[in-house]
C-alpha cells in the first residue's frame, strides 16, 4: 500500500448550510481499491464530489497528491446524466480524452481509434454511432466504463457504478474494475451491496455523515458497525445546521 494520494483532513462537506459528511479525516492510499457504503443520504456522493472538485468544502481540506484533480476519472450516478442528450456513443465516450484535449484541440484520429478500441472492450463494439440515449441502462453504463477507459487516469472514482444493471453487465464491468486495480490504479467506488464489498474490494468506508469504520473491510463491515449506522440514520436530522464543532 503506498502514500495517500487523497487526504481529508477534517472535512466538512454539505449544500445550503445543511450538513452532508461530517469531519472527515483519512486517506485513500496509491493502488488501493475501496468500497464507500454506508446508508442513502449518508454522504457518499457527496464524498466524491468533494474530492473530484465540484464540491467545495465547508470547512477542512481535501488534498490530491501526486497528480492533478483534472487526472482524476469521475463516474457519476446514472441519474445524474441526462440520456436525452443528442451524442452519439462514440463522442460521449471520446469525453474521457477532455483533459488531454481541452475545448478547442480537436479529436484525433488516434483518440477516436482509442475510443473504438474501449467500446470492443466493454463489449459495444459497431455501436459508435447510435445515440447514447439509444441504450439501455447496462449498455449505457458499459460506454460510461469505456470513457473511463480512454480517461486512463492513475485515479477512478465511481458512483453506484453497478445500480439498476444487469447481472452480466455487472460482471463484466466488475472484472474491469479489478484490472485496474490490478494495474496499480488507485480506485473508489460508492456501492451497497455488502457481500459484493467483502468479496472483491480489501478497503472499505462506512460513511453515515461520519466516519464509523475506515479500513480492512472484515474489520469495518460487522454486526456492531453496520447497526450503528442504522440507529444513526434513524436519527438524522435533515434540517440540521453545519456543525459547529472545531478541529480536534
Amino acid at each position: 500500500m503506498g502514500a495517500a494520494i487523497i487526504e481529508l483532513d477534517d472535512v466538512t462537506l454539505g449544500y445550503e448550510r445543511h450538513p452532508a459528511v461530517h469531519h472527515l479525516r483519512g486517506g485513500f492510499a496509491s493502488g488501493t481499491l475501496t468500497a464507500v457504503v454506508g446508508p442513502n443520504g449518508g454522504g457518499k456522493s457527496t464524498l466524491l464530489k468533494g474530492v473530484i472538485g465540484l464540491l467545495r468544502p465547508l470547512s477542512g481540506r481535501i488534498s490530491v497528491n501526486g497528480v492533478d484533480r483534472r487526472d482524476i476519472a469521475y463516474l457519476p450516478q446514472q441519474a445524474d446524466i441526462d440520456p436525452r442528450f443528442p451524442i452519439s456513443v462514440l463522442d460521449t465516450v471520446l469525453l474521457g480524452h477532455w483533459r488531454r484535449m481541452g475545448a478547442f484541440r480537436p479529436v484525433t484520429r488516434a483518440m477516436r481509434a482509442a475510443g473504438a478500441a474501449a467500446l470492443a472492450a466493454v463489449g459495444l463494439e459497431g455501436f459508435e454511432a447510435r445515440p447514447i440515449g439509444s441504450l439501455s441502462a447496462g449498455q449505457r453504463q458499459r460506454a460510461l466504463f469505456a470513457r473511463v477507459l480512454v480517461a486512463d487516469s492513475p485515479v477512478i472514482l465511481l458512483d453506484e457504478p453497478f445500480t439498476a444493471i444487469d447481472a452480466k453487465t455487472t460482471a463484466d464491468l466488475l472484472a474491469l474494475v479489478l484490472r485496474w486495480h490490478g494495474e496499480g490504479r488507485t480506485i473508489v467506488a460508492v456501492l451497497h451491496d455488502h457481500d459484493q464489498v467483502r468479496r472483491y474490494f480489501p478497503q472499505t468506508l462506512l460513511l453515515a455523515r461520519e466516519a464509523i469504520g475506515w479500513g480492512d473491510t472484515e474489520a469495518v463491515l460487522t454486526p456492531d458497525n453496520l447497526r450503528h449506522v442504522r440507529a444513526m440514520s434513524e436519527a438524522w436530522d435533515t434540517e440540521a445546521p453545519v456543525c459547529e464543532r472545531g478541529a480536534a
